[in-house]
C-alpha cells in the first residue's frame, strides 16, 4: 500500500470521504457512547470524558469511512448509491486516502493515550475492527456483524476510562447496541441489495432475503429487550421508560417504511435511527439528574 501526500486542492474531496456532510454515522456511534459514560458514571461524567469520547467518535468514524471507500473503490462505481465518491469517481488517489486513514488514526491515539492503559488496548480492538470491516463483505454475509463490535466498542471503553473496569452492565449494553447496529445497518444494506448481487458483495440484507424485515424486527426486539433489562435492573425512574416507549414507536414506524422495500424508504428507515439513540439518552440522562 502506497502512500500519498495530500492536496490542499483536494480538501473538498476529503471532507467527502470522511463524510463531513453526512453525519449519520456519527450520531449513530455517538448516542450509545454518551449512554455508556452517563451509566458508567452514574450521572454526568467529567467534562474531560465527554470531550475525548465525543472527538473520538467523530474521528474514528472518519477514519472508518475513509478505508471503507478505499476498499469499495472498485466497486462503489457499480453502485448507484455510491458511484460518485471520490474514489469511485478518481477524484482521490488511493495513496491519498490511506494517508488521510493514517492520518486520522494517528488523532485518534493521541486522544486515547490520554485515558488509562486498559482503555488504550480495548482501543486497539476498535480500530482493528473498524479497519477489518470494510473487507468482510467480500467474505461473509455478516459484515454487519463486525460493524456492530466496532461501533460497540467504545462501551466498554467508557466504562474502563471511568472505572478502570468492565462489568457485565457494560457488556449487556455492548450486546445491545451490536444487535441494534446489524438491525438498522441490514435496512441500509437494503438499498443497495440489488447492486450488490450483481457484484458479489455480501451483506445481511442478502442473507436474510424475503425474511429481512422479520430479522430486522427480531432484533430490534432484543435490543429493546436488553434496554428494558438495564433500566429495571439500574432502577432508573420514569424518564428512562418515556425514551424507551418513544424508541420503540419509532423502531415500529420503520418496519412500516421498509415494507415494500423501497430503496429511499428504507434508507430513511436508517436514517430515523438517529432519533431512536437520541430518544433512549435524553431519557437515560434526564433519569439520572440528581
Amino acid at each position: 500500500m502506497q502512500l500519498n501526500a495530500l492536496r490542499v486542492s483536494n480538501l473538498s474531496e476529503y471532507s467527502q470521504l470522511m463524510r463531513l456532510d453526512k453525519p449519520i454515522g456519527t450520531l449513530l456511534l455517538l448516542w450509545p457512547t454518551l449512554c455508556a459514560l452517563w451509566i458508567a458514571s452514574r450521572g454526568v461524567p467529567p467534562l474531560e470524558l465527554i470531550v475525548i469520547f465525543s472527538l473520538g467518535v467523530f474521528i474514528m468514524r472518519s477514519a472508518g469511512c475513509v478505508i471503507n471507500d478505499y476498499a469499495d473503490r472498485k466497486v462503489d462505481g457499480a453502485v448507484q448509491r455510491t458511484s460518485q465518491r471520490p474514489l469511485a469517481r478518481k477524484a482521490v488517489k488511493p495513496g491519498e486516502a490511506l494517508t488521510l486513514f493514517a492520518s486520522l488514526i494517528t488523532v485518534a491515539f493521541l486522544l486515547v493515550i490520554q485515558l488509562n492503559f486498559n482503555t488504550v488496548l480495548l482501543s486497539l480492538l476498535a480500530l482493528v475492527l473498524a479497519a477489518c470491516y470494510p473487507f468482510m463483505k467480500r467474505f461473509t454475509h455478516l459484515p454487519q456483524v463486525v460493524l456492530g463490535a466496532a461501533y460497540s466498542c467504545s462501551i466498554p471503553m467508557a466504562f474502563m476510562a471511568t472505572n478502570d473496569t468492565v462489568p457485565m452492565l457494560a457488556w449487556l449494553l455492548f450486546m445491545a447496541n451490536l444487535l441494534w447496529t446489524v438491525a438498522y445497518d441490514t435496512m441500509y444494506a437494503m438499498v443497495d441489495r440489488e447492486d450488490d448481487l450483481k457484484i458479489g458483495v455480501k451483506s445481511t440484507a442478502i442473507l436474510f432475503g424475503q425474511f429481512d424485515r422479520h430479522w430486522v424486527a427480531l432484533l430490534n426486539i432484543l435490543f429493546i429487550g436488553i434496554m428494558l433489562f438495564v433500566g429495571y435492573s439500574m432502577q432508573l425512574n420514569i424518564a428512562y421508560w418515556v425514551g424507551v416507549s418513544c424508541a420503540v414507536i419509532l423502531l415500529a414506524n420503520q418496519q412500516k417504511n421498509i415494507t415494500d422495500r423501497n430503496r429511499a424508504e428504507c434508507f430513511k428507515a436508517f436514517l430515523n435511527n438517529n432519533y431512536v439513540g437520541m430518544v433512549i439518552f435524553i431519557g437515560l440522562a434526564a433519569s439520572m439528574v440528581r
